[in-house]
């Protein structure tokens, strides 16, 4: 009995110890990965050091093989992997030491991107008489895929023939065909009752934005209402609006004219240039939340151009140093878009890259793509960007590759002037031979 009592009492001091022990905590890696971003061909894996001793050798695996060895000076470092294959998944892991690797990080999976298709349907519809003046559009927005807005100047004959002095401003796509709009202009900065309009930018909220020359206004319905006090903060015209609501956005033009409309009140910014700002473009940054937006402006005589980053009310210039073979002189900078510390791209005279804002120079690298001169880039991701230009010039990239489909967009006497995407909808409008252009293109 007294050997039973004392089995009893080890079983039972046995459990408690077991019992009362915390679970086993996660293990802490000194230094962490992790996947910032990935195209199709490319990922960016940052590492983390936490309480490790700096500077230390790191290599870097990818599925079990070296790919990087470096002296690692720094607690954030990103190191770019540049030949990897669309949908493929891949997993990285680090060993790392003072002199030699002696302890291992988490290993991080990172699926690449898949290409997007090429097979694209076309379609173009022109707009203007050939005796009633030079039509044309500038700009395009798109709400859905039945209802789409295009602004510029169309003249059409009057009724007795002779042609109409009073131009449409606008194109509406209604689903199944587009309607001629003559948007009135009121209030008292504006001379003109159906003035040609020079940009045009839709909100989520569907409020519609439009700017002719120095002034902005509010669309409804057939009619706009004026909004004057920008003027007097511009030296030029208004090429082009961006923002990311009807109460926060900006517009930028020539002279070097930057407006901010914040909460009702508007704010110059000063941006040191007299060049045509042509271009706005602004997205969220994953890494701060904060937007980043640049602005590119250019000059064909005397030749300039720059690249502006704007930060609330302040815009700073940033590298303009241009990698441009074949271009004796400063090259044109029409239109920009990005992703956020990932890839820039600006086009104008040949479709220019960069991964970081910090980095020096901008190259042109796709310069074999195209011959003619790119006005608009927009895109939906790293492997999803269209670029539209002169004679109809129209490409996209894959995530891949480039492709050109002017063959089908050509414009011989003419230019695309802006592109727009929205899901698998793809708009460029211009000019051809004196006439106003829209190419629809749908995704298949």
């Amino acid at each position: 009995m007294k050997n039973f009592y004392i089995l009893f009492l080890v079983v039972i001091i046995t459990f408690l110890q077991f019992s009362c022990k915390s679970p086993t905590a996660p293990k802490s890696y000194r230094l962490s990965l992790s996947v910032s971003d990935i195209s199709c061909t490319e990922a960016w894996i940052k590492l983390t050091v936490n309480n490790a001793p700096l500077p230390t050798n790191v290599v870097i695996k990818r599925n079990g093989n070296s790919i990087f060895s470096f002296n690692l000076t720094s607690s954030d470092t990103t190191v770019y992997d540049s030949t990897l294959f669309p949908n493929q998944t891949y997993i990285y892991q680090a060993t790392y030491g003072k002199a030699y690797p002696t302890e291992t990080s988490q290993t991080v999976t990172a699926k690449t991107m898949d290409t997007t298709s090429n097979n694209f349907s076309f379609q173009t519809f022109t707009f203007g008489a050939s005796n009633a003046g030079s039509s044309y559009l500038n700009d395009i927005a798109i709400i859905n895929d039945n209802d789409i807005w295009a602004v510029g100047a169309v003249y059409l004959d009057s009724a007795d023939g002779a042609p109409d002095p009073n131009a449409y401003n606008a194109v509406q796509w209604d689903g199944s065909k587009w309607n001629l709009k003559r948007i009135f202009y009121y209030g008292n900065c504006s001379a003109v009752k159906y003035p040609p309009l020079r940009s045009i930018y839709i909100f989520s909220d569907n409020s519609i934005v439009v700017t002719n020359g120095g002034s902005v206004g509010w669309v409804n319905d057939d009619s706009v209402k004026l909004d004057c006090r920008v003027n007097p903060l511009l030296t030029g015209a208004i090429n082009k609006i961006w923002g990311t609501s009807s109460n926060d956005f900006y517009v930028v033009g020539n002279g070097g004219s930057i407006a901010h409309y914040q909460n009702g009140l508007w704010q110059q910014i000063e941006s040191g240039t007299n060049l045509q700002f042509l271009d706005i473009y602004g997205v969220a940054d994953p890494a701060t939340g904060k937007q980043q937006i640049l602005a590119v402006c250019s000059q064909n005589y005397p030749p300039g151009n720059g690249v502006f980053s704007i930060q609330g009310n302040t815009a700073t210039e940033i590298s303009s140093n241009f990698n441009s073979p074949g271009y004796p002189v400063l090259p044109e900078l029409f239109s920009v878009w990005f992703v956020p510390n990932t890839r820039y791209y600006i086009a104008g005279d040949g479709i220019f890259e960069k991964h970081s804002l910090s980095d020096s120079q901008w190259n042109n690298g796709p310069h074999d793509i195209t011959r003619y001169g790119t006005a608009s880039i927009r895109g939906t991701g790293l492997n999803d960007i269209f670029v539209a230009g002169s004679f109809g010039d129209f490409l996209h990239f894959n995530g891949v590759r480039w492709q050109s489909f002017t063959d089908k967009t050509s414009l011989p006497n003419g230019s695309y002037s802006r592109v727009a995407i929205k899901g698998n909808l793809i708009i460029a409008v211009g000019v051809n031979d004196a006439r106003a252009v829209i190419t629809m293109i749908k995704r298949q």
